[in-house]
């Protein structure tokens, strides 16, 4: 007999890598997207989602009424998501998108250290280990050049890591409380939409149509990467599937390299060792504990 809680395991890593998958892909389309301000970006990534997650609900006729009790959380993943996103596009904006993108990965460091504080899930010194590993991995691949960059970007990046981490805490509170995943990403999408209408209207850019067209993509990759990622979190603990999430590195890097020519060095490559061995450990280590 299978363990259900195994298979929800597997169902989790699965979506995480789904999930980096698609916010990787986000990344370059924000990229390509050009000179356009930040909060702009946000909107457009959001109202995309916004529209989808709607979509879902309508069809599938899921009733968006939330328990009293998880108003709060769902507040939390409302709040600390939108500021994670701003901050990370900023960081998108005004650093080395390598860079950028480092500080972002510290959101499942952030996500199980929330985890072990707000939901009582305990750390293993052995999982504790893999992440270590995996972040050793990180930084060996973007080589962080905080020495060269601006501090206060580099601050907002690590903001955005802390926020991601805080969101996808709650975003695992509220799963298990029994909020629909398509509930959860319409009123984080929405919200976040609605919290920088103000900055649109005072400081709106024109776009030309390939713009419009470049954002709307991120919007989309970045709708499934959310469906993931929350289908991801609500079967399974951060401690057990966050490792997965490394897997976006490797994506950036290959679709770096066939839309922008970056070749990884060899600190890189070594990296992404790094990174896929704590994947793989981590994953050995969890099958043995479902099967004992």
């Amino acid at each position: 007999m299978h363990d259900s809680g195994h298979d929800n395991y597997i169902r989790g890593a699965l979506m995480i890598i789904l999930s980096a998958f698609c916010f990787a892909c986000m990344n370059v389309f924000v990229r390509m997207a050009g000179d356009i301000p930040s909060v702009q970006k946000s909107f457009f990534r959001n109202l995309v989602a916004a529209f989808f997650a709607g979509m879902v609900i309508i069809r599938n006729h899921i009733s968006v009424r939330v328990k009293k009790e998880a108003y709060p959380a769902l507040l939390m993943r409302c709040t600390f998501g939108t500021l994670g996103i701003l901050c990370n596009f900023y960081a998108v904006d005004h650093l080395l998108v390598a860079d950028a993108s480092i500080l972002n990965k510290l959101s499942p460091f952030f996500a199980v250290i929330f985890s072990y504080f707000l939901l009582k899930e305990k750390i293993t010194p052995f999982q504790a280990g893999c992440i270590f590993m995996a972040f050793c991995g990180c930084l060996l691949i973007v080589k962080p050049g905080f020495q060269n960059t601006a501090f206060v970007p580099a601050v907002i990046g690590v903001c955005g890591g802390l926020g991601a981490g805080i969101a996808y805490t709650m975003v695992r509170k509220l799963g298990t409380m029994e909020v629909k995943g398509p509930v959860i990403v319409f009123c984080f999408s929405l919200f976040s939409c609605l919290a920088v209408v103000p900055w649109i209207l005072f400081h709106f850019t024109p776009m030309s149509p390939r713009q419009t067209a470049v954002l709307l993509l991120a919007g989309l990759s970045a709708a499934g990467g959310q469906f993931s990622i929350t289908a991801a979190y609500t079967y399974a603990p951060a401690k057990k599937i966050s490792i997965y999430d490394y897997s976006q590195i490797l994506f950036a890097a290959v679709l770096g390299y066939l839309l922008f020519g970056e070749v990884p060095d060899g600190f890189s490559f070594l990296g992404y060792g790094f990174v896929i061995l704590a994947s793989f450990v981590m994953f050995l280590y969890n099958h043995r504990k479902a099967v004992q």
